[in-house]
């Protein structure tokens, strides 16, 4: 897989939203949805940072609310938040037409559910030409959903990387990281992640 240009990208963050998982349900694992959460804030917070376009997408809000105070407020001024009714992004036509005006080739995924938003947007924006790249660590779906989302994934040839292969692409060099978090400390390490 080569490298990812930073000014190719667009980061979408799907269906993050408060009530997606309501406490009554027990399959979840909350400590790696918390954590899945926290990346996907941080790499909402260096992509605005880094100038990359973000589009924010919230399934049902009337059910689910919506998007994570934490993710929202690490999101760029620019962020556009839309409500979803296709499981895919690119079938909900204002998402595709967001994402067409980012003209942006790469589109970089997080969210919730691995195995199934998250899936039928990579498998549709890969139809439609764009390259995707699912961040493997910035999703999640309970027990053993979210590894079978990344099989399918995997099996369709749609690229997987960790919060911290993204930040590299996205930085390329040790002048570029340096200033990164020089210029923005609170973002020194992804969550959950060890340099």
């Amino acid at each position: 897989m080569p490298l990812l240009d930073v000014d190719d990208c667009a980061l979408v963050v799907i269906d993050v939203q408060t009530n997606f998982y309501p406490p009554k349900r027990l399959d979840v694992d909350r400590l790696l949805l918390n954590e899945a959460v926290q990346r996907i804030a941080w790499i909402a917070a260096a992509a605005a940072e880094l100038k990359v376009p973000v589009v924010v997408t919230e399934e049902e809000p009337d059910c689910n609310d919506h998007t994570e105070d934490i993710i929202r407020a690490a999101l760029p001024e620019d962020a556009l938040t839309f409500p979803k009714n296709a499981f895919s992004v690119w079938d909900n036509p204002d998402i595709a037409a967001r994402i067409e005006a980012t003209e942006r080739g790469t589109m970089v995924l997080t969210g919730l559910e691995t195995d199934i938003c998250v899936a039928h947007s990579a498998l549709r924006l890969h139809e439609a030409g764009k390259r995707v790249v699912v961040v493997n660590d910035a999703t999640f779906s309970p027990r053993h959903a979210h590894q079978a989302g990344l099989r399918r994934l995997a099996e369709e040839g749609i690229e997987t990387l960790s919060t911290k292969e993204l930040f590299y692409d996205w930085v390329r060099t040790i002048e570029r990281a340096n200033a990164f978090h020089q210029a923005t400390p609170h973002l020194a390490v992804p969550p959950g992640v060890r340099f």
